[in-house]
């Protein structure tokens, strides 16, 4: 294999415009690339009131997600970050590790976030509700055999939920577990 620069273009054929990759452009390599700078927005017009002093919905310019990273969510969270949504997608998945530990901590270190604390509280929910039907249905098996497939099929439900309630927090979203997974025990 041979290395050296890449071959220049066929007879006739002219390059449109090349661009150097970051370690090719001349200077030092461990520069940081320069950001373009932003044009001011252009100045809009006067659009005409609506009687009453509003604009007509369809008048009103919409709304630009503030900052890198975040989701506007409709509701009371206000933007998301990729932090909180890290975190509240960690209260599910690490589910499937340390069960109802990873929702708890959670909960511990994202108290002051909303979007976090919610779905924390969800998932610290649907574990403590795992536990006990595996707690009381495996006392209620040694008794009767057929009893050890409750917890077994409820434990595959829980799992469908916290998939199902995963991808909603990796997108910045909030869906509501069933209550019969997800016990209210805390309130959220």
């Amino acid at each position: 294999m041979a290395y050296g620069p890449p071959p220049s273009p066929g007879h006739g054929q002219q390059p449109e415009r090349q661009q150097q990759a970051p370690w090719q452009q001349p200077g030092n390599m461990w520069q940081q690339p320069q950001q373009p700078q932003q044009q001011p927005p252009p100045p809009q017009q006067q659009q005409p009131q609506q009687p009453g002093g509003g604009q007509a919905p369809w008048q009103q310019q919409p709304q630009q997600p503030q900052g890198g990273g975040t989701v506007q969510i409709p509701g009371h969270f206000g933007p998301v970050s990729d932090d909180e949504r890290t975190w509240s997608l960690m209260a599910y998945v690490g589910q499937f590790l340390v069960s109802a530990i990873a929702p708890a901590v959670v909960y511990v270190g994202k108290a002051r976030s909303p979007f976090a604390r919610k779905h924390a509280v969800q998932g610290l929910n649907m574990s403590l509700a795992a536990i006990a039907v595996w707690f009381v249905f495996g006392l209620l098996s040694l008794a009767v055999e057929l009893f050890i497939w409750v917890p077994l099929a409820f434990t595959a439900v829980v799992m469908f939920f916290l998939v199902y309630a995963g991808q909603a927090a990796n997108r910045g979203e909030f869906r509501r577990v069933p209550a019969a997974v997800a016990w209210p025990l805390l309130k959220k």
